[in-house]
């Protein structure tokens, strides 16, 4: 799969990890270009399962991904409108979109990300953030909206009812020690450790069969917001998609005949081991 011709962004893959490296003057702002090019990465992912890992990071010194551009913002509706006749924006179909993907996404955030730009963090399946330099924001309630790129249905399910009010309804920057602390993030690093981690965990993922990747994600999305009895159901129909497309049951039979369950040592060991399992193949 080529990963070519986006104005907004560059590609680079390696080893079954692909770079998006967000470069758009002056702001990496979130209009209808760079939609453009996430809808077309998406369908482009969608079809590939030698890619199994997606990291989005930016070449701007100081913004990740800017907010959604206000030149399309003041062409919405003045009326309100029903439910039924309430229509999806551009950027909740795109972000949603992006969301399930069958790769892993990590964003790995060395600068600014407000508004659309830190809902589009949020649709990503991890975050890492750089202290000093990451600060989130949600100002739309203070331009008299509201998040609508999946931010307010996205933070409550990230962080809980009470602080995805508070970050919503304060319109304030937080920074990234308060992000980790809050839950928006995974990790805050230092500005000399993110690569390193963040590299090192695309890679180690990127080393696991590509439709179990995609089964635990789905998974883990579908089950959220259900009852416990069909979050199991969804758990074990996805189990099924795993078993029949990847070489577990190899791997199981091997493990099982050699006894490996049964040693102390690989008991001790299951960090390392469970790498040396993808050469079973």
């Amino acid at each position: 799969m080529k990963y070519e011709g986006f104005s907004t962004f560059t590609a680079t893959q390696d080893e079954g990890v692909l770079t998006v490296t967000f470069d758009f003057p002056p702001v990496n702002v979130q209009g209808a270009p760079m939609l453009a090019d996430l809808n077309t990465l998406a369908m482009r992912l969608e079809r590939d399962r030698n890619t199994k890992v997606v990291v989005f990071q930016s070449a701007h010194p100081e913004i990740w991904v800017c907010h959604y551009d206000t030149e399309l913002l003041q062409h919405m509706s003045m009326e309100a409108v029903s439910r039924e006749d309430a229509e999806l924006m551009d950027l909740q179909s795109i972000l949603e979109r992006i969301s399930k993907v069958p790769q892993a996404t990590i964003a790995k955030l060395e600068g600014f990300a407000r508004g659309g730009g830190h809902e589009f963090a949020l649709a990503c399946d991890m975050r890492f953030a750089v202290r000093g330099k990451f600060k989130f924001m949600q100002m739309e309630v203070g331009m008299g909206i509201l998040p609508c790129g999946g931010g307010a249905s996205r933070m409550a399910r990230q962080v809980g009812l009470g602080r995805a009010l508070e970050i919503i309804l304060s319109a304030r920057d937080f920074s990234a020690d308060e992000a980790e602390a809050y839950g928006t993030i995974n990790k805050a690093l230092n500005a000399d450790e993110i690569d390193d981690y963040v590299d090192t965990l695309a890679r180690r993922i990127a080393k696991f069969p590509a439709e179990s990747i995609n089964a635990c994600k789905q998974a883990v999305y579908e089950s959220i917001d259900k009852p416990i009895d069909e979050a199991l159901k969804a758990e074990a129909y996805w189990l099924y998609q795993a078993t029949s497309k990847t070489p577990a049951i190899k791997r199981f039979t091997i493990a099982d005949e050699k006894g490996m369950e049964h040693d102390m040592e690989n008991q001790r060991n299951w960090n390392d081991l469970v790498m040396q399992v993808q050469e079973i193949n």
